[in-house]
């Protein structure tokens, strides 16, 4: 089964992703939108990537979530109130309305973060080329995906550098601001160097230029991705016809 999933084609994921962007925006109410974020958890348990998917929604989603149900619990207007207490109140309309806002960024936070942990970068990007992307938007949006991990790991080994050297950066509040600009300024100077490194690399490669470019790596797709892809995009349709007919 953990084969199964990992050895998708990319872009008959991004079928399935489609399927729930659509289908939570689209069916009302909050239990089905929340119980996308279970299946998902799933599906990353069988695949082997439990724990980064955890961690991930926990850190990235999370907070977003809670903080979106104190606005809205304390200030949404409503008349059945729950609770009252000095200028805040809570209402039933509220909560109500928290959960159907945060059950849709549930949905849709699951399905993405599950998509990037059980696909490849490289294989993404390999799918969009073959479906027509030119490489310069392909490389913008590798590089989109890449500069977050990239830079944390930088970052890492920065503060390591600093620390063999002296530099404080744990402790109180204070301690971590005063630090924080012997961090930033290497790097900035360190990511303005790689990018001009990377410009040099992708011209040593011909990547401006006009001819039709090979690829050493290559996925194929097989009989299972066309089944699945066939299957998910009459969902969406049935799914769109159904919206609009009723």
């Amino acid at each position: 089964m953990k084969h199964f999933i990992l050895s998708l084609y990319p872009t008959t994921k991004l079928w399935v992703v489609a399927f729930v962007i659509i289908s939570s925006m689209f069916i009302q109410g909050y239990l089905y939108q929340y119980a996308i974020f279970p299946v998902c958890l799933l599906i990353a348990i069988i695949a082997g990537k439990g724990g980064e998917f955890f961690s991930l929604f926990m850190k990235a989603i999370f907070t977003i979530i809670i903080f979106i149900f104190v606005i809205q619990g304390l200030f949404y207007p409503g008349t059945t109130i729950l609770f009252s207490w000095w200028i805040f109140t809570v209402n039933i309309e509220g909560i109500m309305y928290s959960l159907i806002l945060t059950s849709k960024i549930v949905a849709i936070s699951s399905i993405i973060i599950l998509f990037f942990r059980i696909t490849k970068t490289k294989d993404f990007i390999y799918s969009l080329e073959k479906m027509g992307l030119p490489k310069k938007v392909t490389y913008v949006i590798m590089s989109t995906l890449q500069i977050t991990p990239q830079m944390k790991e930088l970052s890492n080994t920065i503060m390591d550098a600093q620390k063999s050297r002296g530099v404080e950066t744990e402790g109180s509040l204070l301690i971590r601001a005063k630090s924080f600009l012997p961090i930033l300024g290497p790097l900035v100077l360190s990511s303005v160097e790689s990018s001009e490194e990377r410009v040099l690399t992708l011209e040593s490669r011909a990547f401006s230029a006009r001819v039709k470019k090979t690829n050493i790596y290559s996925i194929k797709k097989v009989k299972k991705d066309y089944w699945i892809s066939t299957i998910f995009i009459i969902l969406i349709v049935l799914l769109i016809v159904r919206s609009f007919v009723l």
